[in-house]
């Protein structure tokens, strides 16, 4: 289906997150931790509201739970979801996961929802700055030009996603004719929003987890994601061969 495909769109849901080894930040016993460190749910610190009015937390919280994370290098899905793409199998890649894992393993058409750790810029003269920067401040930090505080431009808890990007989401979609979702369910917010624009031919679902929406896929494929895209790239090579 991929080598007969012109245009296809992979989705990176939060399983792939989970198996490169990042912590699922609002789940079970993480979220209670972290809760009872900060005094605060995940949903609450990482919301616009928090953001505004207890900056000092905020940033204490994103870089030590957040900014931290990022030692952790792309692992084998993410690698191997850019070999496919660099065989011409995946034309573009949309997440909503923040962490920059799709363009750090090497993909090229990527499309972040809601932003990326990787861009922060000041909101009072637009000055932009590193990722490095941001996790060197001590303290709030803050922007070397206007002393205004700088800011993740990532989509916070309470703020819309911005509409240039749900739009660029929705025309690669539309000129898809095979959508791969690796790593979620049809029914969650990533997909949910953005399948109603999808007129292809194959919908493929890589899983680990059984859910009714799963009916919904033109074929289903029930493994983690990391290993189905290694059998994918090792069938593909073996074939070109």
């Amino acid at each position: 289906m991929l080598k007969e495909s012109q245009y296809t769109v992979a989705m990176s849901g939060i399983e792939m997150l989970l198996e490169n080894g990042y912590p699922g930040l609002r789940d079970g016993a993480v979220s209670y931790d972290i809760e009872q460190k900060y005094g605060y749910s995940v949903e609450e610190i990482m919301s616009s509201a928090f953001y505004a009015t207890r900056k000092e937390l905020f940033f204490e919280f994103y870089k030590n739970e957040v900014l931290a994370q990022t030692e952790i290098p792309p692992g084998k899905g993410f690698m191997n979801l850019q070999k496919l793409e660099g065989y011409g199998l995946i034309q573009c890649s949309i997440t909503k996961r923040i962490f920059g894992l799709l363009e750090r393993a090497g993909c090229k058409n990527v499309v972040n929802l809601h932003g990326s750790v990787y861009d922060n810029f000041c909101p009072h003269c637009r000055k932009e700055y590193p990722i490095e920067y941001m996790k060197n401040a001590k303290g709030i930090p803050l922007c070397e030009k206007c002393e205004n505080t700088i800011r993740p431009k990532i989509t916070l808890f309470g703020e819309m996603v911005d509409n240039g990007i749900v739009t660029k989401a929705a025309e690669e979609i539309q000129k898809a004719d095979v959508l791969l979702v690796l790593g979620t369910s049809l029914h969650a917010a990533l997909c949910h929003q953005l399948i109603q624009y999808y007129n292809g031919e194959k919908l493929i679902l890589i899983t680990n987890q059984e859910h009714y929406s799963d009916k919904l896929a033109d074929v289903v494929i029930y493994s983690r994601v990391d290993d189905a895209l290694e059998k994918l790239v090792k069938t593909y090579q073996i074939n070109s061969k």
